[in-house]
């Protein structure tokens, strides 16, 4: 019989798995979801979904969304011999049902006046019988690499040894873009580690148009004569021009024939750096009449996602600046740059080094692909490296900079939000780093030379091609008791998560999709009752 094998990549935004022949090491199909089934859009709503409603609850939940994975890959049946995940030690946690509140919580004291104490994260292989709700054979195995501190997991190991920079000489800075950006900077043969939770714009989240990345985004945007070109990622996600349009009425001229959904994070970067340099966006604003961008008539940019992506940019900046800083070297030493994950991949990199997404400075950028889906499908092919990524992450341990109590980051942040939300003029904000003690962020001089490892984050697709899976996770109908069916916590959802249905026995129900929700970040549903008898808390799993 067949042996199959899983890679699984345990993403904040959203999971991406891949099923394997063990016996030939062929990729046979992919599958992805366009969201995460948690409430929430980055690791803190996470954390606080699950103190709010429980561990149970939230593993179910994350458990329910891997096992639709499974099946999408036909990945459920006596066939299925490994299961190996990666991603970052929140998701790996709340995929093994094991304890997370010492992630949520930066206070040695206060995590022991709760009684919280770390699990073991040093990485394991475990029987899928031991993982409650894990839908494959009891027997099959189960491969759980290891964080290296706090918000550094497998993810962030992933990302330093397929860009291969632990083997080069020069100062380089590797960054997996997205909602939990894990970074590392090497110096000789010193190694930095760092994250920051840049937010989900850069995973095309909290965007009024946004989407993740997947067929139907759009994911870059070029100058045309006066109007600018829309690229597209198609089914195969690879992009191509679609429409042609001209950003301030929204009329586009179609090129090719496909669908346009949303924005995802890389067309976001494309579409900031393209209307900087036209003068349509002057921070803090957008200097159109309407102050909206319209690459067509149903997708726009607003101020608001102006000032979303700003945070998102200003974290990642705020972080490498960071790192400088604690390494003892100005941010234009830094030499090379290694950009991971789907937005890392996608994005066109010399708009991202010219809004510094990347230290504008650098003279090289490779572009790397999914470097955590990439690593699980190392590991369920041979599962022993799992102890050579065990000494690496010890190794790595003595060197994690925690940006939440690190002075340095939150005034390169502070300084960030200055610059995006308030129109800082560069030559303050440049004063005011100085001031500080900060390495100033270079100016954008020279385009770095760029090596594009793949044309997609996933580079082989497999032999059946790409599944997306649109609606992941669990919903929850519940009748709250005074309910008037007003339909004012609906009206007030920014991502229509919730609906409201009658109820022949109940009067009103309300359904939540768990995915679209912002979770406890939020909370407008439970804000907007004029009744006060809705409790978001209440939506939990029976």
């Amino acid at each position: 019989m067949k042996k199959l094998g899983v890679a699984l990549d345990l993403g904040t935004s959203g999971l991406r798995g891949q099923v394997i022949d063990l016996d030939t090491g062929q990729i046979l199909k992919t599958a992805i979801t366009a969201r995460h089934p948690l409430p929430g859009a980055n690791v803190m709503d996470h954390l606080n979904y699950v103190i709010d409603a429980g561990m149970n609850t939230a593993h179910r939940i994350l458990l329910d969304a891997v096992n639709q994975v499974l099946d999408a890959l036909g990945a459920c049946g006596p066939e299925m011999a490994r299961l190996a995940v990666c991603g970052n030690p929140i998701q790996l946690s709340l995929f093994e049902g094991i304890e997370v509140r010492d992630l949520a919580y930066a206070g040695k004291r206060k995590k022991e006046a709760m009684g919280i104490t770390a699990p073991d994260r040093n990485g394991r292989l475990v029987l899928a019988g031991r993982i409650e709700g894990l839908n494959i054979p009891a027997t099959a195995e189960v491969v759980i690499p290891p964080a290296v501190a706090h918000e550094i997991g497998a993810d962030a190991l992933a990302m330093m040894l397929k860009s291969g920079m632990l083997e080069r000489q020069e100062m380089a800075l590797v960054t997996d873009y997205g909602t939990n950006a894990e970074m590392a900077l090497k110096i000789g043969g010193h190694i930095i580690t760092g994250s920051c939770a840049a937010g989900p714009a850069l995973e095309g989240q909290h965007i009024q148009s946004g989407m993740l990345a997947g067929p139907g985004a759009i994911s870059d945007i070029n100058p045309s004569g006066k109007n600018y070109t829309v690229s597209v990622l198609n089914h195969s996600m690879l992009s191509e021009t679609v429409v042609e349009s001209d950003l301030i009425t929204g009329i586009a001229q179609r090129v090719t024939a496909g669908s346009i959904k949303g924005i995802t994070g890389t067309g976001v970067i494309a579409l900031i750096d393209q209307a900087n340099s036209s003068g349509y966006i002057q921070l803090p604003g957008i200097k159109t009449s309407d102050h909206l961008l319209h690459l067509t008539d149903d997708v726009r940019f607003s101020e608001k996602d102006l000032s979303e992506a700003g945070k998102a940019i200003g974290a990642i900046r705020a972080g490498y600046i960071a790192l400088s800083k604690a390494a003892g070297i100005e941010v234009e030493q830094i030499e090379v740059a290694y950009m991971a994950g789907a937005s890392g991949t996608y994005v066109d990199a010399i708009k991202a080094q010219r809004i510094g997404l990347v230290p504008p400075s650098v003279r090289k950028v490779y572009q790397i692909g999914n470097t955590s889906l990439a690593l699980a499908g190392d590991l369920v092919l041979k599962p022993e490296g799992l102890e050579e990524l065990k000494k690496l992450a010890v190794s790595l341990r003595a060197t994690h900079c925690m940006f939440g109590d690190y002075e340095p980051f939150s005034q390169a942040y502070l300084l960030e939000l200055a610059y995006w939300d308030e129109g800082m003029p560069r030559d303050l904000y440049l004063r005011f780093s100085r001031k500080q003690g900060l390495s100033p962020l270079p100016e954008f001089s020279q385009k770095a030379e760029v090596v594009k490892w793949h044309k997609r984050d996933i580079p082989e697709l497999g032999t059946y091609g790409l599944t997306v899976i649109e609606r992941v996770g669990l919903e929850r109908r519940h009748a709250f008791s005074g309910c008037l069916g007003c339909g004012v916590c609906t009206t007030v959802c920014p991502e229509k998560a919730l609906s409201l249905e009658a109820s022949d026995k109940e009067g009103f129900c309300l359904l939540l999709r768990f995915d679209l929700c912002n979770g406890t970040a939020c909370l407008r549903c439970e804000r907007a009752c004029p009744v006060k008898v809705y409790r978001f808390a209440d939506l939990g799993v029976n």
